[in-house]
């Protein structure tokens, strides 16, 4: 058997040890320091638009505080994409607020705009007030339609906490995802563009946000010379060694992203004569995404009759890991009494889409081994 294709390991670049050295030399392994520092300097400077950034202990935690932020809380109700995984919505339940979830559209598998402002209008009529918050999503790397997402928020005046979590390095119209929203959040777990091993990272327009944010970040703790709390806080601020960590992965992330967009282009060569096969691709050059993890759409009435659950566990008969799509939420039992707006287009793309190996460290011939086996499996 041939050595296991992974779906999207962490791969290091070789200066995370000497920061991680130096936190230890230093004894600064807690959670602040130079390290934390240095790399949300190093993340400001990557995203640009004068963004303050604060590294925190997850994606999920970035999402939290910049709903907490935005005064997210008990009996409200904020929009979120149905088509992402968890983490972008269950921040909306740790507050207390419903999630209303909005349906995809064909083109970048994100947040529909129609659907959208149909949704913003019917919850005004059905509650008196508006939705809170719009929580959209770059689903695998890919941009949404943020221009028109954010057209829409600013008519009816709802803030936008942007899940940036797949889409460090992905840009709209020239523009770095994570910087559209009023917040906007970046995951670093193991299996994305650049990691911290565990963490993520809040995008904040002013300083002031960011100084709130790492209030909220370490319990809320007021300026007084013993502990006095007014406000409930989290424990979620990133440490300094995982921050080192961070800091070796920035010296290699143009790399990593430029490695996983040629995976892309080398799936989209090796399956472009593969009829019923797919590759998601940018809908047009206001488009770039970082192809995360590169998906694609099968067809079984042109694969002889085979779904992309079949051609998975083909793949890991063959020592190959893929994964299906996420289940949209509105589709989780969890969920279930939430509303939704759509008409089942991301149930259909969930239902033919599979993410193939795409972790920057796969060699073409890996790559060419995964499309060989998918095209042996249809014939």
């Amino acid at each position: 058997m041939q050595d296991r294709i992974w779906l999207s390991l962490a791969q290091m670049g070789g200066g995370e040890q000497k920061y991680i050295q130096e936190a230890f030399d230093t004894n600064w392994v807690v959670p602040l320091g130079p390290n934390v520092n240095g790399f949300e300097n190093d993340l400001s400077k990557f995203l640009g638009e004068d963004r303050h950034i604060v590294a925190l202990s997850a994606g999920t935690a970035a999402i939290h505080l910049g709903l907490v932020q935005l005064g997210i809380k008990e009996g409200d109700e904020v929009i979120c994409q149905s088509f992402t995984f968890a983490a972008s919505a269950n921040p909306i339940k740790y507050l207390g607020a419903t999630p209303v979830f909005v349906d995809s559209e064909e083109d970048t598998w994100n947040i529909s705009p129609e659907w959208l402002e149909k949704a913003i209008i019917d919850r005004k009529a059905a509650t008196g007030k508006y939705p809170k918050a719009i929580v959209p999503v770059h689903l695998y790397g890919m941009p949404a339609k943020m221009d028109e997402i954010c057209t829409i928020a600013d008519k009816y005046n709802i803030p936008i906490m942007e899940d940036a979590a797949e889409a460090i390095g992905s840009t709209f119209k020239n523009r770095q995802c994570g910087t559209f929203g009023e917040f906007g959040a970046l995951s670093f777990n193991g299996n994305k563009m650049i990691t911290t091993s565990g963490g993520g990272a809040l995008v904040c327009r002013t300083e002031e946000e960011a100084k709130r944010t790492m209030f909220f970040a370490t319990q809320a703790r007021e300026n007084r010379p013993y502990y006095y709390h007014e406000h409930i806080g989290y424990n979620y601020r990133m440490s300094n060694i995982c921050a080192g960590i961070g800091r070796g992965q920035m010296e290699v992330l143009d790399h990593h992203i430029n490695r996983r967009r040629a995976i892309h282009a080398l799936y989209t060569e090796l399956l472009a004569g593969c009829d019923g096969i797919s590759v998601k691709q940018n809908p047009t050059a206001d488009f770039d995404s970082n192809f995360w993890l590169t998906c694609i759409e099968v067809d079984p009435t042109k694969c002889n009759g085979k779904t992309a659950d079949d051609i998975r566990q083909y793949l890991d008969s063959q020592n190959v890991e893929s994964r299906l799509l996420w289940r949209p939420m509105h589709m989780q039992p969890i969920f279930t009494d939430c509303p939704f707006y759509g008409d089942g287009t991301s149930e259909k793309i969930f239902n033919r889409g599979l993410c193939l190996p795409s972790g920057s460290s796969l060699t073409d011939e890996q790559i060419k081994r995964v499309a060989y086996n998918i095209k042996e499996f249809i014939k």
